[in-house]
């Protein structure tokens, strides 16, 4: 039986960094896994033994569903909640200011801050299992933080659609159509064939070239440094609301 304890590990072997995270709540993120993911992809990003890096989770069916609901309906306050939300903005920015490619592994369905995790990796690769969807409108919130790097890759409109049909998911095939996916596979072992071809490829790529054409396309996000966690206020604020709470407790008895 699969470990039940959340947990996020960093591996290396062939200088192919592979990051990990699991929650039992369908890989939902609390504050203390943002908090250590961030972390980790920042000592990934520094680490010499690895030269490229997988970003993936633990299961079958759900990469990841974004916030976890129970910590939540936990918040008292405006400043816990932009304190949660901002570990969405860390990792967000960890990952756009990683000096190495982070490569995407979505091997299930990608739901709110797990649509923002799969749009900052460089590359993506995703099982045709893997609709998305951003749900933060059907629970009083909006997806202002992860927002800015979903924009990035798929463009004001496409985002703005997911933004506001917040209760219906996307498939596989279109996220690729918008270009939030760069590859597709019937199942996760061809997915996990076609990672490692191009993983190894990259690993056997220049360094300073790789650090230098990841810090090209990601010119002009510098501002989300602040911007990120002053959406996260706005977040915060909406979150501890009555109509928030009363959104996420019907959400999570839809569930």
């Amino acid at each position: 039986m699969q470990n039940q304890v959340p947990y996020v590990t960093y591996q290396v072997s062939n200088k192919i960094g592979t990051i990990e995270f699991f929650t039992p709540q369908h890989n939902s993120m609390p504050g203390s896994i943002l908090e250590k993911l961030a972390e980790i992809i920042e000592e990934a990003g520094n680490d010499q033994q690895s030269k490229v890096l997988i970003l993936q989770t633990a299961g079958e069916k759900t990469f990841c569903a974004g916030a976890f609901f129970d910590e939540l309906l936990q918040i008292q306050n405006e400043e816990e909640g932009k304190h949660f939300f901002s570990g969405f903005a860390k990792v967000i920015n960890a990952m756009r200011k990683c000096p190495k490619f982070i490569i995407g592994r979505i091997q299930g369905k990608a739901i709110g801050g797990g649509v923002g995790l799969a749009a900052t990796c460089d590359y993506t690769f995703a099982t045709t299992d893997a609709s998305i969807k951003l749900s933060e409108l059907a629970v009083g919130i909006g997806p202002f933080v992860v927002a800015p790097a979903i924009v990035s890759k798929i463009g004001k409109s496409a985002t703005y659609e997911l933004a506001i049909d917040a209760t219906n998911f996307r498939s596989a095939a279109w996220a690729k159509e918008k270009g939030l996916y760069t590859e597709i596979y019937r199942n996760a072992e061809e997915m996990d064939l076609a990672i490692q071809k191009l993983a190894f490829t990259l690993a056997a790529s220049s360094v300073n070239a790789m650090r230098e054409i990841k810090k090209a396309f990601w010119q002009g996000t510098e501002e989300w440094d602040t911007t990120l966690f002053d959406r996260a206020a706005i977040s915060g604020r909406l979150i501890v609301s009555e109509e928030a709470k009363s959104y996420l407790m019907a959400f999570k008895k839809w569930k």
